[in-house]
């Protein structure tokens, strides 16, 4: 068994390589754009910025469509879009597209949720007060919305790398294309099992990251 895990130490060194960029990127375009159509979405549906029925329910469905696909389904139908923006088809690169794609859909709902979470009369009383809705939103809305925010973005992070280890079964790359070679095809369980402990233990760290981000930004704590 230690063996095979020595054997192996490049190739695991690499595919955690490999998961950490599919999951940073994915996560960078979840909070950016992400976070900005979450924002929309609040704001389009609020008459106290900009109410547009609308735009609200064209973003709304697009969303909706992408997150009804299951991500496996939807990494093979974006794969030929893979293929036009960097060039292959398999690969870390190649995933990060449709990756991203789905974090971006999935974090929008998220960060909506947390930006309407955030106290009405608050903003109303900016409003009573003439501060525009740029004002308003940097200043009261987002580090209002933020701890709420950070937990979003901690629940997205975690299921980023799980739909990134489900890359393997199309040659994506990253711990779960290692551990479905050697661990699944070529019957090495131990290979298996080390990578399900490392990804084990990502999900603790990024936990106790997001946890710990929230404690420092939440002032009802």
């Amino acid at each position: 068994m230690l063996d095979n895990i020595l054997n192996l130490s490049d190739d695991i060194k690499t595919a955690l390589l490999q998961t950490a960029f599919m999951v940073f990127t994915s996560l960078a375009a979840a909070i950016v754009i992400g976070g900005a159509l979450g924002l929309l979405l609040y704001a389009t549906s609020n008459q106290l910025f900009i109410k547009n029925q609308a735009v609200n329910k064209i973003v709304g469905v697009i969303l909706n469509i992408i997150r009804s696909v299951p991500f496996l389904i939807l990494m093979i139908l974006l794969l030929p879009l893979s293929k036009l923006i960097v060039g292959t088809k398999i690969g870390s690169q190649a995933v990060v597209v449709p990756l991203s794609i789905a974090s971006v859909a999935f974090f929008a709902r998220l960060a909506e949720a947390s930006f309407s979470d955030v106290n009405k009369g608050v903003i109303e009383a900016a409003v009573s007060f003439g501060a525009s809705k740029a004002s308003i939103i940097k200043n009261i809305l987002i580090p209002e919305a933020l701890p709420s925010l950070i937990k979003n973005i901690t629940v997205t992070a975690i299921s980023i790398l799980g739909f990134s280890a489900m890359a393997g079964l199309v040659g994506g790359g990253g711990l779960g294309d290692l551990a479905y070679r050697y661990g699944y095809q070529r019957y090495q369980t131990d290979i298996m099992i080390v990578c399900v402990l490392i990804l084990i233990v990502l999900v603790q760290l990024i936990q106790w990251a997001g946890d710990f981000a929230v404690r420092k930004t939440d002032k009802k704590l």
